[in-house]
C-alpha cells in the first residue's frame, strides 16, 4: 500500500494539461485559465465620477459656480471648465477637464444655473473620482495562469477587454460500471440483484463546465468483457473511471483485464479507509482509475484522486483538494495505520462525525458535507479538538 498524498502524486504524473482552445467568456466559466490575462485597456478608461452630483474644482469651494452643462456615463462633456464653472454630473460619466473634486447633489443647492454648497462638502480634493487607471492599466496581469474562471473572474476579464479566453479542453471521461449482480437503476432487482448507483452518482460530481461526461453502461463480469470494454474505452477516452471489480476476490477482474487489454499499472491498494483497492495506471493515451465498488468508497476516492486528476488536465494550478480546521462535535478513537476519512455535517466551525461509517452506507453519504481527514496512527481525538476537513460536492 502507498500513502495517500503519494497516491495523489502518481495519478496527477500519469497525465499533462490537455490542448489549449480559446472559448467565450460563457463557456470560460468554471474552468481554468489556460495563460496569463493581460489587461487590454485602462480600467478606468478616464477619471470618473463615483457619485451623483456637480464636477468643479476643489480649490474653489464653497462657490458658488455657474452650471455649464452635464456629463453622462457614455458621454461625457464636450469642454473643459472654466473658473467658476460645474458640471452636472452623474455616476461612471468623466470629469470634464478642468474639474478635480465631485460634489455629490445631497449637498448641493441649485437656483437654475448657480450652484452653492448646502452642507460640509467635499473634505479633500479628488474625493468621489475614480482616476483614471485605479483598478488597473493596460497591460496589467489580471488573471494567473491556472486560476479557477469564477464569476468575478469572468467579469474582470470581460471589462479588461475580452470576449474569449484561452482554457485547456475538456476531459472526455468514461464510466464502466462492473459486477453480475447490478442491474440499471430503474431495473427490477429480484433476489440480491443491486441497482448500479455509481456510474450516475460520479456522473453527478462531475462538473458538466469542465468534463465530457460517457457512460458504458454495465459490464459483467468476464474477463473478454472487460477488455472489450476497456479498449473501446481507451479509443476516445482521457480518463477511464471503472468501479468495482477491484479487489481480490476470485471474480474481481478489473486488474487483469485492464493488464490484458494492454495497461500499464502504476500502483494497487492505497493506505486509506474507506477506499484501500485503488488502481490507477495507462491504457493507451487515456488515464484510467478504477475506484472500489462500494458507493461511499467510489465517492470519496473519487473525490480525492478523480477530481484532482480532472482539474490537473483542465490546466488547474492547485488541482488537489484543499483542507480546513474545524472543530469536533464528537470524540474520536485513535486511527490504525490507514488514514481515515470519515463523513461529517457541519455546523458552522463545527463538524459532527455520523453514524454508520459503513462504506455502502448511501443514507449517510447523503447527508454528509465533508470529510473528516485523520493520518494514520492518529491518537483519539475529544470533542473541541481541532481536525481537519475536506468539503464534499
Amino acid at each position: 500500500m502507498i500513502a495517500v498524498a503519494e497516491a495523489q502524486a502518481r495519478i496527477l504524473a500519469l497525465g499533462s494539461p490537455l490542448a489549449i482552445e480559446q472559448v467565450p467568456l460563457a463557456e470560460a466559466a468554471g474552468r481554468w485559465a489556460a495563460g496569463t490575462i493581460h489587461a487590454r485597456r485602462n480600467q478606468p478608461a478616464a477619471d470618473l465620477s463615483a457619485m451623483d452630483g456637480y464636477a468643479l474644482r476643489f480649490a474653489e469651494l464653497p462657490g458658488p459656480w455657474r452650471v455649464i452643462g452635464e456629463s453622462a456615463a457614455g458621454a461625457g462633456f464636450d469642454r473643459a471648465l472654466a473658473p467658476g464653472e460645474a458640471a452636472r454630473i452623474f455616476t461612471g460619466a468623466p470629469l470634464p477637464d478642468g474639474a478635480d473634486t465631485i460634489l455629490v447633489q445631497e449637498e448641493a443647492a441649485r437656483d437654475g444655473d448657480t450652484l452653492r454648497l448646502d452642507g460640509e462638502g467635499p473634505g479633500h480634493a479628488g474625493i468621489h473620482v475614480r482616476t483614471r487607471a485605479s483598478d488597473f492599466a493596460e497591460g496589467a496581469a489580471l488573471i494567473a495562469a491556472g486560476s479557477l474562471l469564477s464569476g468575478p473572474r469572468i467579469a474582470l476579464a470581460a471589462i479588461g477587454g475580452h470576449g474569449a479566453l484561452p482554457v485547456r479542453r475538456r476531459p472526455r471521461v468514461m464510466l464502466i460500471s462492473t459486477g453480475d449482480e447490478l442491474v440499471p437503476p430503474d431495473a427490477p432487482t429480484p433476489g440480491v440483484m443491486l441497482p448500479a448507483s455509481n456510474a450516475p452518482m460520479l456522473a453527478a460530481l462531475l462538473d458538466p463546465r469542465r468534463v465530457t461526461v460517457e457512460d458504458a453502461g454495465i459490464v459483467p463480469d468476464r474477463l473478454e468483457a472487460l477488455v472489450d470494454a476497456f479498449r473501446t474505452a481507451a479509443s476516445h477516452s482521457d480518463v477511464i473511471v471503472t468501479t468495482g471489480g477491484a479487489s481480490v476476490g476470485d471474480r474481481d477482474l478489473v486488474r487483469p483485464a485492464l493488464e490484458a487489454a494492454g495497461a500499464t499499472l502504476d500502483f494497487w491498494k492505497v493506505a486509506m479507509r474507506p477506499g484501500k483497492p485503488l488502481m490507477a495506471g495507462r491504457l493507451g493515451d487515456a488515464v484510467v482509475i478504477g475506484l472500489p465498488g462500494n458507493p461511499v468508497s467510489a465517492y470519496v476516492t473519487a473525490t480525492l484522486f478523480l477530481l484532482p486528476l480532472l482539474a490537473h488536465l483542465g490546466g488547474a494550478a492547485e488541482p488537489l483538494p484543499v483542507a480546513r480546521g474545524a472543530v469536533l462535535a464528537d470524540a474520536l478513537p485513535a486511527v490504525g495505520v490507514r488514514a481515515d476519512y470519515l463523513r461529517g455535517r457541519t455546523e458552522g466551525n463545527r463538524v459532527r462525525p455520523l453514524r454508520g461509517q459503513d462504506s455502502a452506507a448511501l443514507l449517510m453519504l447523503a447527508e454528509a458535507d465533508a470529510l473528516i481527514a485523520r493520518p494514520p496512527h492518529a491518537p483519539p481525538a475529544d470533542a473541541g479538538d481541532t481536525v481537519q476537513i475536506i468539503s464534499l460536492a
